[in-house]
């Protein structure tokens, strides 16, 4: 089973994303810090990263371009409200870019998308 780490400031987000993912057969882990991502992350394997941008007191860039250089190989999700952040060069060390909206079809098809391409086919649950 594929682990997913959700980093989001929102909890309503982090529940939902749960929720969803979880039904989709990964296994989830949230953080609502890049400081919590942090300690996750030290103590569970992780194949993917779904990331806000916008985070407090961190921004979810500042903590892409750390989390890049210490783990190369995890595939990033950017999740954002805000299309405008695509052009940020910071940005484009993610593997994927997705906007949030009401459907979360395009998030789960990324981060499956990104686990293809980095692992090479599902895990059994």
């Amino acid at each position: 089973m594929y682990t997913v780490l959700v980093v989001d400031d929102e909890e309503s987000i982090r529940v939902l994303y749960r929720e969803e993912l979880e039904e989709a057969g990964y296994r989830v882990l949230c953080a609502g810090s890049g400081e919590e991502a942090r300690g996750l992350l030290e103590e569970n394997e992780v194949h993917a990263v779904v990331l806000d941008i916008k985070l407090r007191g961190e921004s979810g860039l500042q903590f892409l371009q750390e989390f890049s250089r210490t783990h190369r190989d995890v595939p990033v999700v950017l999740s954002t409200a805000y299309s405008s952040f695509k052009t940020d060069y910071s940005a484009w060390l993610a593997d994927a870019y997705v906007v949030k909206s009401g459907s979360l079809d395009e998030l789960k098809a990324e981060i499956a998308r990104v686990i293809e391409r980095r692992y090479g086919g599902t895990r059994d649950q």
